[in-house]
């Protein structure tokens, strides 16, 4: 069976439209649309309903699509695991994507020290947040993404990578240094924030209303966009920041930060891996990963 035809289809079934599926697969409207009619009459039934403003699934399509996903699952294992079998060094360009908090600690890391076990291997790193990774993942113009939040997206699935804590960040020398402080205590600090959307903020935003407080309740004086900004303006003294602690160890270890805890805010938060749907991970990625688990144990 045509695989083209197959993927023409799946497009169309997920997007609801002829148009974006042949915008996301880089081909006209008109191949798209004789793709899936050649499917049709092939199959001597009808697959799409085309009566309404959406593309929907007939009975017989909804179906199809389900088998259909699975082949085009198998045809890519299949690929992917003739690459994956391969012998020699690992080469090639390996592109990630991640969140502003993995992104901005602990992965560069692992990437680095990854890289310097393969020296043929180009590491690329893309840094946003979590809805941009998610959808850059989805259109597969990235590999992987390691993200805070897992997002509803039907082009990705999640896997867990590893729980994180979340801290108070400290500069050097600070009073509340290794202590559990009240969120009374909280209040007369001068609180450094993420941007919105940083999946560190939204899981402490989430943390306060359940204790009945507000972000406008503390007193925040800066928002700088960023992980690596609001480590480096609590380093300098200017403030505090919830930080994921996995992020700051090396700092911690160094004594360049100290860190404390909130009473009644005890956030974990999951970081998830996110892979294109039907999407089997090249040999790069799957050893990169493997590397990764082993590393965060």
């Amino acid at each position: 069976m045509d695989t083209r035809q197959l993927q023409a289809f799946c497009e169309v079934v997920e997007r609801k439209s002829f148009s974006q599926a042949a915008e996301r697969l880089g081909v006209t409207q008109p191949a798209v649309s004789l793709q899936v009619r050649s499917l049709e009459k092939r199959l001597g039934t009808q697959l799409l309903d085309r009566s309404g403003r959406r593309v929907e699934p007939t009975e017989a399509g909804l179906r199809f699509y389900q088998g259909a996903q699975r082949l085009l699952a198998l045809e890519e294992e299949v690929v992917n695991g003739v690459a994956a079998d391969a012998e020699g060094e690992l080469a090639g360009a390996f592109a990630i994507g991640a969140s502003t908090g993995p992104g901005g600690g602990i992965l560069p890391r692992l990437l680095c020290e990854f890289a310097n076990l393969h020296p043929d291997v180009q590491v690329q790193l893309f840094v946003s947040d979590t809805q941009a990774i998610v959808e850059r993942v989805a259109d597969r113009s990235l590999e992987l993404g390691i993200v805070g939040a897992a997002p509803r997206h039907r082009g990705v699935e999640y896997e867990p990578f590893f729980r994180d804590s979340l801290v108070l960040a400290l500069p050097v020398g600070h009073r509340f240094t290794n202590r559990r402080v009240s969120l009374d205590d909280l209040r007369t600090e001068t609180l450094i924030l993420m941007q919105e959307g940083a999946g560190v903020r939204e899981v402490v935003e989430e943390e306060l209303r359940g204790l009945g407080v507000r972000l406008s309740d503390l007193n925040v004086r800066f928002e700088l966009g960023l992980q690596e900004s609001v480590v480096g303006a609590v380093r300098q003294g200017y403030g505090v920041g919830f930080i994921s602690r996995t992020s700051i160890e090396p700092e911690l270890a160094a004594n360049q930060l100290a860190e404390a805890r909130v009473v009644g805010l005890d956030a974990e938060r999951e970081i998830w891996v996110v892979r294109g749907a039907r999407r089997t991970e090249t040999r790069a990625a799957h050893m990169f990963l493997d590397f990764a688990k082993s590393q965060l144990v």
